[in-house]
């Protein structure tokens, strides 16, 4: 069967071990999670979990009902990568030697359009905002100049079709406060 990737968003209320409830689920299916980030949500107080799974497309459904009987989750939708727009961050920490002896780095910052964040005597810092064959790709062309730390944020997307999340939201705050 092939795998298509997905992102799984989980609107919740924000309650400690839920996090864990969660990633118990994708353990005891032995799926891998390929990017995980949290934030608040367009809603007030309510988070959102956005997790990138790749998995067999008559899977998910099953795995997204899991989720949603968790207590403190409120809906998960699920879609494929044509149906959103997302992006991740990337940091890359260099010694600052190199941006101002060579030439070849500051043609890989431009060409890769990062922009450098700080500068010290000890280092420098670029920020890349993109995709993850981006983020990347721009890891393995400075590697060689003494890459000394490397992090790249999960996933972040949106939708490109209109979530039902505020009608939801209104139903389950009726329920909750009957």
């Amino acid at each position: 069967m092939v795998k298509r990737t997905y992102t799984v968003s989980v609107y919740t209320e924000n309650n400690v071990g839920l996090l864990n409830r969660i990633s118990a689920i994708f353990l005891k299916r032995h799926i891998n999670i390929d990017s995980f980030s949290t934030s608040e949500s367009e809603i007030p107080n309510i988070f959102r979990f956005v997790i990138v799974i790749k998995m067999e497309p008559s899977r998910i459904g099953k795995i997204t009902k899991q989720i949603e009987k968790q207590v403190d989750v409120i809906k998960v939708f699920y879609h494929t990568d044509s149906e959103t727009i997302f992006q991740e961050s990337a940091l890359f920490k260099l010694p600052s030697d190199v941006l101002f002896e060579k030439r070849q780095v500051q043609n890989i910052i431009k060409n890769s359009r990062a922009r450098i964040v700080t500068v010290s005597r000890e280092y420098f810092v670029l920020e890349k905002t993109g995709f993850r064959h981006e983020t990347e790709k721009l890891r393995r062309d400075l590697e060689k100049f003494g890459l000394l730390q490397f992090v790249r944020s999960g996933r972040i997307s949106v939708t490109k079709s209109k979530l039902p999340i505020s009608d939801i939201l209104e139903k389950f705050r009726q329920n909750k406060n009957e």
